[in-house]
């Protein structure tokens, strides 16, 4: 406790520190109009146009459906691409969106999808089933000419949700068909009650296959293109410093996007996307420090959203890393580290902490002997050395390098849990770098030994929490971890219909996964937001990155 009062005295040492740099560069700005460079581009709106800026915490990995996984790539790609289905705003719900109506056969092996008519891409070729088919192809068959494959794509989160690429056995999918223009048929390997809601993930939105292919592997990338259906279209991109986007004047939905420009900046640290959203500079951000609160409530012209806790934030423990390949190690990791400690210390009451790895929301489907892991240090000291580390062992704990919606102060946190470690005699070496390579180098073997990581819901369901951390293909992360009994579980409540027998299978996931300790759950936290209270229409999603089509101010 003494180690973490000293890291969470220098955590608020650095606030301190960046709070008066703020509030310096805040006294020299607010009787300064913003230059058209503040929150423009180099094709600058004239006056009467209304821009909105949005402050995000970190550069897109790309812009390409289908081939990220992490959440500030997502807020860019939903306002540029459109799925075959959305969910209702602010909530879990599906509603129509390129498809407007989707159903199953009688054995639940067969899904089709009536398409929207008229709908164009921004390069002006037609959203046809042929595109659907095509884009789905890109991301399921490694032989897909619009792949690139060869050129580093990979795909990764096809294959986490719906368990392999075209070929592997275990693929849910086994064919996709083009009825007509506007009828696509999604063919099964076994029935799955939850593929609307998969196929529905932000991450598929429809891309042009058209500009896919003459732009080639640089597809998405920066310098490149990027071109859907969606509400705003692509501009440019300027790498660690903004991605412009300019209105869809001829976007399927009437009378929206309402702002003509939306201006989407990298500001990588809270304290300074604080200061640039009162003085205006952006309009509305995201993943604030608990310790922003207060300032917040002191400013009249700021109002505070909080999102729902449909997350996890976890520490991974590599199997392929000798000492972690004994599941009692692992459970002495769990019971050396302070978790309600950590949570009263960083999170400011935004957040708990128990050994779920699926959130509160989806308590239903939780064991409810399975509690947390009890803070134990002198018993996890024993366990170190009754599996063979009486002297503990050399250990490099990752931590990402910016503040996000689940972790608002990685490095502290890291350091709070390396302090933890240090206690029961396992010598931590902290290591980050940027988040691109950060999510990539954590899959090239051997991968990182302990990482931080977290993950928020894609659509309500405990099948995406799970099969896209234990289901097969997904963990190559922790050493290519595999549990027979876990993918037998998890694939029968993918095929059952009844609740209460879903419930059943779902909790003996939950304590088979408690016991491994692989993923160990940190907290499940509610996210700080802010915005002008000019602006109207922002409605933040509790799956992750929404539209902006409905923002305006």
């Amino acid at each position: 406790m003494r180690q973490l009062r000293l890291i969470l005295r220098q955590w608020k040492r650095w606030y301190a520190i960046l709070w008066a740099i703020a509030t310096c560069l805040l006294i020299g700005l607010t009787n300064c109009t913003p230059s058209q460079d503040s929150t423009g581009s180099s094709t600058s709106p004239t006056a009467a146009q209304q821009v909105i800026v949005f402050g995000s915490v970190s550069d897109p990995t790309n812009l390409e459906p289908g081939n990220y996984e992490d959440l500030y790539t997502g807020y860019v790609t939903r306002q540029i691409y459109d799925q075959l289905l959305d969910a209702e705003p602010g909530t879990t719900e599906l509603v129509p969106s390129l498809a407007t109506e989707w159903a199953a056969s009688e054995d639940g092996l067969t899904w089709t999808f009536t398409l929207r008519e008229g709908v164009m891409f921004h390069d002006g070729t037609p959203f046809n089933a042929e595109a659907v088919k095509a884009n789905v192809e890109r991301w399921w068959d490694p032989a897909s000419p619009l792949g690139f494959r060869d050129a580093g794509k990979n795909y990764v989160i096809w294959k986490a949700l719906f368990n392999g690429f075209k070929g592997e056995e275990g693929s849910l999918l086994q064919a996709v068909n083009v009825v007509d223009d506007r009828t696509i048929q999604f063919v099964l390997r076994e029935p799955f009650a939850g593929f609307p809601s998969a196929i529905a993930a932000g991450y598929f939105g429809m891309a042009s296959p058209t500009a896919i292919e003459q732009a080639g592997a640089d597809y998405g990338t920066a310098g490149s293109v990027a071109v859907g259906t969606g509400a705003f279209q692509f501009v440019e991109w300027r790498t660690g410093d903004r991605v412009v986007l300019k209105k869809n004047p001829n976007y399927w939905k009437e009378g929206l996007p309402k702002a003509d420009q939306l201006v989407i900046r990298t500001i990588k640290d809270a304290s300074a996307r604080m200061v640039e959203l009162r003085t205006g500079n952006i309009d509305f951000t995201i993943n604030l420090s608990p310790e922003q609160r207060a300032e917040i409530e002191r400013v009249p012209e700021i109002d505070e959203k909080l999102s729902s806790p449909f997350n996890v934030g976890y520490l991974a423990l590599n199997t392929s890393y000798e000492p972690f390949s004994k599941p009692e190690v692992r459970r002495a990791i769990a019971a050396a580290i302070n978790k309600p400690a950590m949570i009263d210390a960083f999170w400011g009451g935004l957040a708990t902490t128990d050994g779920h790895f699926t959130p509160p929301a989806l308590s239903q489907y939780q064991d409810p002997n399975v509690t947390d892991y009890e803070y134990n240090p002198e018993a996890a000291k024993q366990q170190l050395a009754d599996s063979g580390y009486p002297n503990g062992f050399d250990l490099d704990l990752w931590y990402p390098d910016a503040s996000g919606a689940v972790f608002p102060a990685p490095k502290f946190i890291a350091e709070a849990i390396a302090a933890d470690l240090t206690d029961v005699g396992i010598r931590v070496n902290l290591n980050t770098k940027d988040w691109a390579g950060y999510l990539a180098d954590r899959l090239n073997p051997p991968g990182f030994q302990a990482f931080m990581l977290a993950w928020g819901g894609d659509y309500g369901d405990p099948d995406n929490f799970y099969y896209s951390h234990f289901g097969p293909g997904s963990t190559d992360d922790i050493g290519g971890w595999r549990s027979d009994r876990v993918i037998t579980l998890l694939n029968q409540a993918r095929q059952e219909s009844d609740e209460s027998v879903r419930a059943t299978l779902y909790a003996e996931v939950d304590r088979i996964l408690f016991d491994e300790a692989l993923r160990i759950p940190l907290v499940h936290t509610q996210t700080l937001m802010a915005q002008r209270k000019d602006l109207q229409g922002w409605v933040p999603s509790p799956l992750g990155a929404e539209s902006f089509e409905t923002v305006t101010k």
